[in-house]
């Protein structure tokens, strides 16, 4: 069952944005701290085509850690699982996604999973390429065609706001140097991650990119293999294990989709061979979720029976 009710969209909606005065802007990336914290947004994208919203499905929002899937479903077309995961680990963790302490506590220092930035950092490393620049005309590509759109760019102003506070990402990178895990120009690699997380999308893209992993990596529309299906499969269960940040347990017991979210205020959902979903509601939780975005989520999985393990 789906919901394909515009006027119960907007119901949700309308209910779930009741919940964004609990959260907050993420202001510690100064660019992102304009974003107006009562924004919420839901598009719901199916094989068939039809696409239903609800809210300024319109406004953009910048992928953040959504690009994360994106970029680990290239690295390992790139250069398949086993290579890969020889820098990076498979285990959730229930540090929250910055942390360098479990980096600290593994021997050898391999991030445990490609959803926590350490992991993220390795996995943009992997990218194949020259330069920064030619790894990220690589990528753009990627996701405009995930989309469906050719007119997808990065976000400068946000780039640039994030490029200029992002220390703790590069002490994570210069750890991961020290063990050599990393082995480029951190400042070079820096670049490129801030562009890759600076990439600009609305709800209806996200929903079309959510849809993509929902039918393992099929084309809803051309019927094209975007990405091998064993690659997807295995992009979603990182989204279940890891991709809401340490609530992705929490997540999985009440809500039970594959889903990753951004601090911008995205989740990309994907309901395996039903639909994607897309949302945007900026005030996050204390987990850097969208506060009302997990709620409109847990209103859908309750009443639709969404989750995959029911």
């Amino acid at each position: 069952m789906a919901c394909r009710s515009k006027s119960e969209l907007n119901e949700f909606v309308k209910e779930a944005r009741t919940y964004a005065k609990y959260g907050k802007v993420a202001d510690y990336i100064p660019a992102l701290g304009k974003a107006n914290a009562n924004d919420l947004s839901i598009a719901i994208r199916y094989p068939d085509g039809e696409c239903i919203s609800a809210g300024d499905v319109e406004k953009k929002m910048t992928l953040q850690s959504i690009s994360k899937v994106i970029t680990l479903a290239l690295v390992l077309m790139d250069r398949g699982p086993e290579e890969v995961f020889k820098y990076v680990g498979m285990e959730p963790t229930g540090d929250p996604f910055n942390s360098i302490a479990k980096l600290e506590e593994t021997t050898p220092a391999k991030p445990l999973n490609p959803m926590i930035n350490a992991g993220a950092l390795v996995v943009t490393h992997l990218i194949k390429g020259g330069s920064a620049d030619n790894r990220f005309e690589r990528l753009l590509p990627f996701v405009q065609t995930l989309a469906n759109n050719p007119a997808i760019s990065v976000n400068e102003e946000i780039a640039r706001s994030e490029f200029e506070t992002s220390n703790l990402n590069r002490a994570l990178c210069y750890f991961l140097k020290h063990h050599r895990v990393i082995n480029e120009d951190i400042e070079e690699l820096m670049d490129l991650y801030t562009r890759q997380c600076a990439i600009e999308v609305s709800s209806l893209e996200l929903a079309r990119i959510g849809l993509v992993f929902a039918l393992d990596g099929v084309d809803p529309e051309s019927g094209k293999q975007i990405i091998p299906e064993d690659i997807a499969r295995l992009c979603k269960t990182f989204m279940v294990t890891c991709g809401m940040y340490n609530a992705s347990g929490e997540f999985a017991i009440k809500i039970g989709i594959p889903a990753k979210s951004g601090v911008s205020g995205g989740i990309m959902g994907s309901v395996p061979e039903k639909f994607g979903i897309g949302i945007f509601g900026p005030a996050l939780d204390d987990k850097g979720n969208s506060i009302a975005g997990i709620k409109l989520l847990e209103m859908l999985s309750e009443r639709y029976h969404l989750s995959m393990f029911s």
